[in-house]
């Protein structure tokens, strides 16, 4: 496994995105903890998730009490392992999901995350979400009261602009570490937030990285049979040459585009999660990147 900064702490260039072990169509739990637990095998430190990943409305924490209880199942060392969090989303049990962020809810969700990870501080807090109610400067200063009551050591935030990057920078300085909004190779819209966090300095985690590529052959070479090309052909054909699979090329392409891009691919079976894994050993040439 190849590491990357995440603020003054090294973490591994591949994550595990924990969500899909908690959400609708989630596995039991047996193969959810077996998954984490391949993870950490494969040599992953980060894994992420929120107080709202879960799925009926009465299970707020379903995953970050999930991830808990497989790191206390581990039987290793597990404190080299940053369990990353959010809190200001809520997932009322229809499918929706809302969004608070007043510093009062805020500082109430970080104690309950606390409590469901068993730890005195979380490493990475994470603002889900900015919301349109409330002004973005008192949520992200929210956070900076519970950095400087000790109970988050540092920030990230997700779903956001340029600006509002620029706001929460001026605001915490280098306890701001992360940003996290969807990027992949059918969205792109979060490029130019990608690039201001390679000038700043803070690690880009891009959600559904694999967006635009088939979800099939994660764990094998890709066969692009004799159909008609998909509309990202050049990650498949790179694939069968390298004999890998186009997720492995993507979540590769993801982690040349910057030195601070840390992907964190979502996984509910350990075979996925080694195969993403295994990406981040993959070299892109110049010219690959450019077919890509």
């Amino acid at each position: 496994m190849h590491y990357r900064n995440l603020g003054d702490t090294h973490v591994s260039a591949v994550g595990l995105g924990a969500m899909p072990l908690s959400i609708e169509n989630r596995p039991d739990e047996a193969r959810a903890i077996a998954t984490i637990h391949a993870a950490l095998d494969a040599g992953i430190t980060l894994i992420d998730t929120a107080d709202s990943y879960h799925w009926h409305a009465d299970e707020t924490g379903h995953n970050e009490l999930l991830i808990a209880r497989a790191l206390a199942a581990y039987g290793q060392d597990t404190s080299g392992i940053l369990v990353a969090t959010k809190g200001g989303r809520g997932r009322p049990g229809d499918g929706s999901w809302t969004v608070t962020g007043t510093p009062e809810h805020l500082k109430r969700a970080c104690e309950g995350s606390l409590k469901r990870l068993g730890t005195d501080v979380i490493g990475l807090y994470q603002l889900h979400k900015p919301d349109p109610a409330v002004r973005f400067t008192d949520s992200v200063g929210a956070l900076a009261e519970l950095v400087g009551e000790g109970k988050i050591r540092k920030v990230g935030l997700s779903n956001v602009t340029v600006d509002q990057i620029r706001q929460a920078h001026a605001i915490l300085g280098d306890d701001l570490v992360s940003v996290q909004n969807e990027f992949s190779p059918s969205v792109r819209d979060s490029e130019p937030e990608l690039r201001l966090c390679a000038e700043l300095g803070l690690a880009f985690l891009p959600w559904s990285p694999l967006g635009g590529i088939s979800r099939s052959s994660l764990d094998g070479p890709s066969n692009l049979g004799t159909g008609t090309p998909p509309k990202f052909a050049g990650f498949h054909q790179l694939a069968a040459e390298k004999g890998v699979s186009p997720q492995q090329i993507c979540l590769a392409w993801h982690l040349h585009l910057a030195p601070t891009t840390i992907v964190i691919p979502g996984s509910s079976r350990p075979e996925t999660i080694c195969a993403s894994a295994a990406a981040a050993d993959i070299t892109l040439t110049p010219e690959d990147l450019a077919r890509l």
